[in-house]
């Protein structure tokens, strides 16, 4: 596809995004959710459940219309455009709304997440009712939350064994200052940048790495600009479904249950569907050419060693109490 119609095509989204496409049914609602996700993303898929089971529970009074795969721009564009209402929504990667609610950092401390049932209760219990408080304040409503997983790094220089090996490398990362600090900690040299530059910035030499769940290096094809795989599962990442509260807030009693009921069929899905493919996007992988080199238990310890000033500086940053509540949670 030339620049010349990729342009064209996002215009268009855009437009229909903003409703100054083609008419609306008359007495329908349409509400518009952006993603960054590639349509066949197991969260652009659920989605579409979404989409499909809230036009049933509404007899298509009102709808949804999903643009994802940076259709409507970047994860960060997608977060500016439900803040002005411009979109209903958007699934994105929490790490995008943590400059907002920095409270959310609380769930990036470092190698803390043993499984993803583990994260899940936490985040379906009141930890998460509390940063869908901090969410509300902020002018978002969070729908839901699905799985994006645990991160691992990829890099082109080296398998990565020992904690020496992380030195210096110049690995991408989102814009969350603890994953950030935390690969400073280790000695690598993390850069903020969008996903939709991360290919380019790969193949072209800017950076030496990444780092992003087996799904989302199999889906956005980073094995064809990276050579080594790593299972170091530094982070356990969630997907939110953030919508523009006061859009939400206009929606009728019996209309915000249905969005609720549908979002909840489609997060249920996702997460099942994710465990399941979690596996298979690191074997396919494997057999599309990348080295893997699974992290030792000695390594591991000596990774998580090395960053626990960093969950000390997030108690300074955004206070103890959150960050504590989490570890206590986790311990339980």
């Amino acid at each position: 596809m030339t620049t010349t119609n990729r342009l064209a095509r996002r215009s268009a989204a855009l437009l229909l995004a903003l409703g100054l496409g083609t008419p609306l049914l008359a007495g329908a609602e349409t509400l518009r959710f952006g993603g960054n996700f590639t349509d066949d993303h197991s969260s652009s898929r659920a989605m579409e459940i979404f989409r499909d089971a809230l036009a049933e529970r509404t007899d298509g009074d009102l709808t949804a219309q999903l643009f994802p795969n940076m259709q409507l721009g970047g994860a960060g564009e997608n977060v500016d455009q439900v803040a002005s209402g411009a979109i209903a929504g958007t699934w994105i990667g929490i790490s995008y709304l943590s400059r907002t609610v920095p409270e959310l950092e609380a769930l990036s401390l470092p190698f803390a997440f043993a499984s993803r049932e583990e994260a899940f209760e936490l985040i379906d219990g009141e930890i998460g009712e509390l940063l869908d408080a901090q969410l509300a304040e902020k002018g978002f409503v969070a729908l839901g939350y699905m799985e994006l997983g645990f991160r691992h790094v990829t890099n082109n220089d080296r398998p990565l064994e020992t904690l020496d090996d992380f030195q210096d490398l110049k690995l991408r990362l989102q814009p969350n200052q603890t994953h950030l600090d935390t690969f400073r900690a280790i000695g690598a040299n993390p850069v903020s940048m969008d996903i939709n530059e991360v290919y380019g910035a790969l193949q072209q030499g800017v950076l030496d790495g990444q780092e992003n769940p087996y799904s989302i290096i199999s889906t956005k094809r980073l094995d064809e600009v990276q050579a080594h795989l790593s299972d170091s599962g530094h982070f356990y990442d969630f997907i939110v479904v953030a919508a523009n509260r006061d859009t939400f807030n206009r929606l009728s009693d019996e209309e915000q249950q249905a969005v609720r009921e549908a979002m909840a069929e489609a997060v249920a899905w996702q997460r099942q569907t994710a465990a399941e493919e979690d596996e298979a996007a690191r074997q396919a992988l494997i057999e599309r050419g990348m080295q893997f080199t699974p992290i030792g238990d000695e390594t591991r310890a000596a990774l998580r060693e090395a960053s626990q000033g960093v969950v000390d500086d997030l108690r300074d940053k955004i206070g103890a109490e959150i960050v504590d509540r989490v570890l206590e949670e986790l311990a339980s």
